[in-house]
């Protein structure tokens, strides 16, 4: 059943990746050189915090830094606790 449950979740995340991707090999090594896809969620109008008609506000970037910073807190404060019992 795991497996499958694990399939049903891949199956899932993957629905939406269509597309094509260009790649350069050279000596053992593979890099991305170009990618295209009809269902990506890249913008040309977003890629820009200038001219983005509204879409971004710096604003945000404060509350996303300190739910961050809250998780990393979390994360050291446990490992210190598991550190004092081993």
């Amino acid at each position: 059943m795991t497996q499958e449950m694990l399939q049903a979740l891949i199956d899932k995340s993957q629905e939406h990746v269509t597309g094509t991707v260009k790649l350069k090999l050279y000596k053992g090594s593979a890099r991305t050189v170009a990618r295209w896809s009809d269902h990506t969620l890249y913008s040309e109008k977003h890629v820009t915090f200038e001219e983005d008609a509204g879409a971004y506000d710096q604003k945000d970037a404060a509350g996303f830094i300190r739910l961050n910073a809250l998780r990393l807190k979390l994360i050291a404060t446990r490992n210190a606790r598991v550190a004092d019992k081993g």
